[in-house]
């Protein structure tokens, strides 16, 4: 079915079993690469406390494009995959799915999209060291991402075309708005609520995939492990609270404080 996509030569010749037999056998390592993050936060704010805040205007507007246009390719590349699968089989085959990680379409892309959220954390260094303030949804959302797609990666259950395609989507126009940020533009408050509202959704139907593959759970048609669905509920339901509560604070209650102060000043 969605081998008669257009595919690349390299994503063809992809290994995905010998990526599979890694994950299987060092998938915690990301507990260690998230115990080094924490270190790096810990030590980072403490080194640059009495220190002069660095501007890295330059680095970050190209860290931030080169994150865009990856994330703009893997949107392409899996998006492809899901499309043809939902207009030839539907949409209970692209939730129960579960060729999406070995498919010469979209298997190097689900592997690279895993390797990504080391990467990734470099979003924190541009915060520290340019000392800006750090938040909880920040760094949280950072480390549990990281350890939820290695620990996925490894069970290949059925949904997770949707969290790759979801995921890819929104960060193409979240490094996009970043890079113009850096750039020294402005982009309107509209951007910025756009953005914060692409990633409140997509936590939103991520867990309505769970829930979908949790009512459809077979051993064979929509295979899924019991801790894919319960870590999985826990992550997502904990950043759709979190960034619910970060939009309201940022744009409806600062909104409505703005206004009360324009009131009092008139």
């Amino acid at each position: 079915m969605n081998e008669s996509i257009l595919y690349f030569d390299f994503e063809r010749r992809f290994d995905e079993k010998a990526a599979f037999k890694w994950f299987e056998e060092n998938w915690t390592a990301s507990f260690v690469l998230c115990m080094v993050y924490g270190v790096f936060i810990f030590l980072g704010r403490r080194f640059m406390r009495d220190r002069q805040k660095l501007d890295l205007r330059g680095p970050l507007m190209l860290w931030s494009l080169s994150l865009a246009v990856f994330s703009f390719m893997g949107t392409v590349r899996t998006g492809s995959y899901m499309l043809n699968s939902l207009t030839t089989a539907g949409f209970t085959q692209t939730v129960c799915d579960l060729n999406f990680f070995s498919s010469p379409v979209s298997k190097f892309w689900a592997f690279i999209f895993v390797l990504s959220k080391v990467p990734e954390l470099g979003d924190t260094v541009f915060i520290v060291l340019r000392k800006q303030r750090l938040i909880f949804l920040h760094w949280y959302h950072h480390m549990t991402v990281l350890l939820y797609a290695f620990y996925t990666y490894k069970e290949r259950p059925a949904g997770g075309g949707w969290f790759v395609v979801m995921n890819f989507a929104v960060h193409s126009f979240m490094y996009s708005y970043y890079a113009i940020k850096a750039a020294g533009m402005n982009p309107p408050r509209p951007c910025a609520m756009l953005v914060t509202s692409m990633q409140t959704l997509q936590m939103a139907l991520g867990l309505t995939v769970i829930a979908l593959v949790y009512l459809w759970r077979t051993d064979t048609v929509c295979r899924c492990s019991s801790g894919v669905i319960v870590w999985g509920t826990v992550m997502y339901f904990s950043y759709l609270v979190l960034f619910s509560s970060f939009f309201y604070q940022s744009y409806l209650r600062r909104g409505k404080t703005e206004m009360n102060g324009e009131r009092k000043v008139k």
